[in-house]
């Protein structure tokens, strides 16, 4: 396993060590003492979470609050998404700013996401299976969000604004400046 550098604090993009062969490929997804070991991060997952998407979806940008809030360790299963977060963390120095990265079946980087961040990801390929683990249990009155296309975000979700998919809620979520 590789830590590939980043631009925030807390946050690590994982890139496996993949052993390959003619019959397939074979890599540890995770491994919590060498997590520890590479990030000096404790961490214990305790829910794991599947979705499956077409292109288009966009889904985000979702976070838990207060106690109820998680860290999570998010990959593509099959096909590629723009991934996305936002740091919501006031007592960061990248409080507000936004970070994306491509994740897909073939290049299996994973990423892992502290407590205090909103998430969300776009789906860039005919279909995804997105997969993430998270170290603490989803509490539906805890769910808080923030509007994908909020301008002072800056983000570039990559899909055409005619061909984006979203939910009603999703595009109901609140600014981050008024959070």
């Amino acid at each position: 396993m590789k830590i590939i550098e980043n631009p925030f604090e807390g946050v690590y993009l994982i890139e496996p060590k993949v052993i390959r062969d003619e019959r397939g490929y074979f890599y540890e997804s995770f491994n919590e003492n060498t997590f520890r070991e590479l990030t000096g991060t404790s961490v214990h997952f305790v829910q794991d979470n599947q979705s499956f998407s077409s292109f288009g979806v966009i889904r985000g940008l979702h976070a838990q609050a207060g106690v109820h809030s998680q860290a999570k360790l998010v990959r593509v299963l099959s096909g590629e998404v723009l991934d996305v977060i936002v740091d919501g963390r006031e007592d960061s120095s990248s409080y507000g700013k936004s970070y994306s990265v491509r994740l897909s079946g073939s290049n299996m980087l994973q990423l892992f996401i502290p407590r205090g961040f909103f998430h969300g990801f776009a789906v860039l390929s005919d279909r995804a299976e997105f997969f993430y683990k998270c170290d603490n249990f989803y509490q539906r009155d805890s769910e808080i969000g923030v509007y994908y296309g909020d301008p002072d975000l800056e983000i570039n979700w990559v899909i055409p604004n005619e061909k984006r998919i979203l939910t009603e809620k999703d595009l109901s979520l609140p600014l981050f400046k008024t959070l």
